[in-house]
């Protein structure tokens, strides 16, 4: 059974078990109900020799995302879940982890929801999971690596990957309201504008709803997560350990931004500037490749991305 380290009476763990009970996962699964980091748990965890762990928090205090941005995590309203894995794959092959991580969110979302992908639910390379255009998801991943020998090229220790999605949100801080948002907030309804859900998608939405709250209920996607997780990690272990994105037959099922889309690329650093530009894909270690105005063919190996 799950190593609980706090009960709730509004989280199921022993249903997310269930599901995914043939997974790497499977009593692996711990719940907080607050914390300022789900990764900061699975760090320490990590440190002390785990190599497997999912911990899911009611709430987190100090969340944070890429380029050491916040991350707006309200209590009860989002999923925020970090997990830890620890695949036999080189360094290099640890670089697509964000997308490999993102293409597994993105799927479960889909499933469970019913929005179609990309033109819903889309990818904004390397970690964003966006909405009708508006975040609704994103993605941290921390790693450690075992340095290279004579031998043997440079390989992962351990991969932390954090996940936060906008579930329950009906209102964002100002600042961020007009480019957040969430699923609930998303899902049709009488002043719904964006395509209307299947027949068969939108009974899949009302399963996951809890009638006493009307509020989305946490188990389902928590479960399609770790179940596409599973999998996304079974394949690129069994793929030659060749870099994930080179076993990706066509990327733009998933993500609308890989190729073609002018965007601009914004530093990490907000006094080194940035570049604007047009998508060509990705290389093969996973890197977005960006035709820049300035003519050059830029590799964004950092930086946030918008689109212009």
């Amino acid at each position: 059974m799950s190593n609980q380290l706090s009960q709730s009476d509004s989280f199921d763990l022993a249903e997310v078990e269930s599901a995914i009970a043939s997974t790497q996962f499977a009593n692996h699964l711990y719940l907080v109900a607050t914390t300022p980091s789900t990764n900061d748990l699975a760090l320490a965890a990590a440190q002390s020799g785990a190599r497997h762990g999912v911990w899911i928090a009611e709430e987190q205090t100090a969340g944070r995302g890429r380029g050491n941005h916040a991350w707006h995590s309200s209590s009860g309203d989002g999923l925020y879940l970090s997990v830890l894995i620890a695949p036999p794959i080189s360094v290099q092959s640890a670089l697509g982890l964000s997308f490999t991580t993102a293409i597994a969110v993105q799927s479960a979302i889909s499933s469970v929801f019913g929005f179609h992908r990309p033109s819903q639910i889309d990818i904004r390379w390397p970690n964003d999971l966006m909405l009708n255009r508006r975040k609704v998801g994103g993605i941290l991943i921390e790693t450690a690596s075992i340095p290279a020998t004579a031998s043997q090229p440079a390989t992962l220790r351990y991969a932390i990957l954090g996940i936060g999605i906008n579930l329950n949100h009906t209102t964002f801080p100002p600042e961020l309201d007009s480019i957040a948002t969430s699923i609930r907030r998303e899902l049709p309804g009488p002043a719904a504008s964006h395509e209307v859900l299947s027949r068969e998608a939108s009974s899949m939405v009302r399963s996951t709803v809890d009638d006493s709250t009307k509020c989305l209920r946490r188990e389902p996607l928590t479960a399609a997560i770790l179940v596409a997780l599973d999998a996304e990690i079974l394949r690129i272990t069994t793929n030659n350990q060749q870099p994930t994105t080179s076993n990706l037959p066509d990327l733009s099922q998933y993500s609308s931004w890989i190729t073609g889309k002018r965007v601009r690329v914004e530093a990490c650093d907000d006094n080194s500037g940035g570049y604007t530009g047009i998508t060509a894909g990705l290389d093969r270690s996973g890197f977005l490749l960006v035709h820049g105005d300035d003519g050059q063919l830029h590799t964004v190996l950092s930086g946030g991305l918008r689109e212009r």
